[in-house]
């Protein structure tokens, strides 16, 4: 097994030289990766899931669900029954999630996350929970869900980048779909 491991070099004085001290620290303790349901995401799902075996990391797959970007048509449908729609679609992104982490023996977590009103936005509920989480890296795809979600809500693979304060690993799905890994 490879192990990615950071070094803080220091060195001491022993009296006749310097000794370097070399203390050794795993590189990624907690891992997010953010899934949408998409071919992208399940790709960074595959990535996170090696960063999570060579670093030894416990992983943290969220989803996070935004009722609210199209309040604008809600005279055209049922709130409640559109956020039931995308809790289950997170509900099915975070199992199949479960189950790849169960596989590979990595240890981890899942959960669906909600933006708090119109005005937040799928970045900065990520980016809270992140924060909350404790992660050293997160791991998500560049290209998930288009159409109308990709008009109303932008990129939020960039909107994330601009703002992130920690590494962050962007997947790009690869364009032909035999390079995907089996069981994924």
């Amino acid at each position: 097994m490879i192990q990615l491991i950071c070094r803080d070099e220091q060195y001491q004085d022993v009296g006749r030289g310097v000794r370097n001290v070399c203390e050794e620290r795993i590189m990624y303790q907690k891992i997010v990766v953010a899934l949408d349901g998409s071919e992208s995401s399940r790709w960074a799902l595959y990535e996170a899931l090696q960063f999570a075996q060579l670093t030894q990391a416990r992983l943290h797959a969220v989803y996070v669900v935004h009722p609210w970007c199209a309040s604008r048509y809600a005279g055209y449908f049922n709130p409640d029954q559109l956020r039931d729609v995308l809790r289950e679609d997170g509900r099915l992104a975070l199992d199949e999630a479960r189950r790849a982490m169960a596989e590979r023996g990595v240890p981890g977590d899942t959960e669906i996350e909600e933006t708090e009103s119109a005005a937040d936005d799928i970045p900065h509920c990520l980016a809270r929970c992140v924060q909350r989480q404790g992660a050293g890296l997160v791991v998500m795809g560049t290209q998930g869900r288009h159409g109308i979600g990709r008009l109303l809500q932008g990129s939020v693979a960039e909107t994330f980048l601009r703002g992130a304060h920690v590494p962050v690993l962007l997947v790009r799905c690869p364009r032909d779909q035999d390079e995907i890994p089996e069981g994924l």
